[in-house]
């Protein structure tokens, strides 16, 4: 997905930008995105990148200007279908742009958000109404966070901050560390994703500046983060715009979501499902998507089998985002230690895909893997959206908490017989 500090303004300026545009409509916008200062001072439309004729126009449509409100939210999930004995509620509205959550120690769930928001929230319950309190605020894109011994962790766009003792701190945040900030500075595809293992490691991608290019060398990776001492290994290579990962409970492994270049077609390249089983795998980008579709412009000579395939192919423009394994018993016990994943949905594409949540069934080797549709309706029609699914989260009581960035809200889906 695309985007930059503003990015409901820079679309609605793309947007204004193609209309204006009518006597040129033969002429396919190009971009020479290979150079420090595209990616250093990006276009306002960065991210529609090198137009075909088939997708000439599609521009992501801006977020809504403020949040659903409770009655809209109960109106739309009427409309979400789910899976046989799963049911979905209202966890907690006004929740601008939220983007990755994360349980603190004594039940607060702090959430990051997205571009126009710049803050991070927490969570409470009181007295079973849950309280929405901004405890962060004017940072550029805080959407990733992690909470771990008691410490909230924020990436914004080139550090990743820790904020001690927080729960204790909501009125006011302690004065923030920097525990990290060997990082690009990079606006586009410069928003992050904190997985975080059992020893405190930090698990963070880092996306190229561009649709596709050949991006710079501190980009397009993975990387394994020690937030004590600022140490980093780069842990996967040839990766796109990944927002969404999780360690499997059962090996240590880290899994990943990517994002696939846009603007080859409708229905191509799939996004990704991806697996660090062993090593420093490449996944392709920018030469192979899918694992089996050289670019068009950047293969350059390179074969797919030169690179790792995906864990599973999840389908064209879905957006996979945020993630998780399931590690709660409150759903059917062939649920447990599946990955659970939330379809952003697309916009470089004629009929939006996507814009749900999916379980995917997969053994610890990660060998025949299986999707099931757990909630879907977001997108209505071709192109209109009801909620984007940013992130999902295990919650204490075995149900799961899913983000959602558009509608401004956060979901519990539960299950029952």
């Amino acid at each position: 997905m695309a985007g930059s500090t503003k990015f409901a303004g820079i679309a609605a300026v793309a947007v204004m930008a193609l209309m204006a545009a009518a006597p040129a409509q033969a002429q396919l916008k190009h971009y020479d995105s290979n150079s420090e200062s595209f990616w250093t001072h990006p276009p306002p439309d960065w991210f529609l990148g090198d137009e075909t004729q088939q997708q000439k126009g599609l521009s992501p449509q801006p977020n809504p200007p403020t949040p659903a409100t409770m009655a809209q939210l109960e109106a739309n999930l009427k409309k979400i279908k789910m899976a046989p004995g799963f049911k979905i509620s209202v966890y907690a509205a006004n929740v601008p742009e939220a983007r990755q959550m994360a349980w603190g120690d004594k039940g607060t769930l702090f959430v990051g958000s997205w571009f126009d928001a710049g803050n991070v929230y927490a969570i409470t319950d009181e007295g079973g109404k849950k309280v929405v309190k901004t405890v962060l605020s004017k940072l550029t894109v805080p959407t990733g966070i992690a909470f771990h011994d008691g410490a909230l962790y924020v990436a914004d766009v080139n550090k990743i901050y820790k904020y001690d003792n927080a729960e204790a701190s909501l009125d006011k945040m302690p004065a923030p560390k920097v525990v990290y900030d060997d990082m690009p500075p990079y606006i586009p595809h410069g928003w992050k994703y904190l997985a975080m293992d059992k020893k405190g490691m930090l698990y963070v991608a880092f996306g190229p500046p561009c649709n596709e290019c050949m991006a710079p060398t501190s980009t397009m990776q993975v990387r394994r983060i020690n937030p004590n001492n600022g140490t980093a290994e780069i842990i996967a290579l040839g990766v796109r715009n990944s927002v969404g990962g999780d360690i499997d409970p059962r090996t240590g492994q880290y899994w990943f979501s990517e994002n696939a270049r846009d603007w080859i077609s409708d229905d191509l390249p799939s996004d990704k499902l991806e697996h660090i089983a062993s090593g420093v795998p490449h996944f392709g980008y920018p030469y192979c998507h899918q694992g089996d579709l050289p670019d068009p412009t950047y293969a350059m000579g390179h074969k797919c089998s030169e690179f790792v395939p995906p864990a599973f192919k999840l389908g064209p423009h879905v957006a996979p985002l945020g993630m998780k394994f399931y590690t709660g018993d409150q759903f059917p016990a062939e649920y447990k230690d599946a990955i659970f994943l939330a379809e952003h949905g697309s916009w470089n594409r004629h009929k939006y895909n996507g814009g749900r949540i999916v379980a995917i069934v997969v053994g610890p080797d990660g060998r025949n893997p299986k999707q099931h549709v757990i909630a879907s309706g977001w997108i209505q029609g071709d192109r209109n959206f009801l909620g984007r699914p940013a992130d999902v989260i295990n919650a204490p009581d075995g149900s799961i908490l899913v983000a959602d960035d558009w509608a401004g809200a956060i979901y519990r889906i539960s299950y029952g017989k």
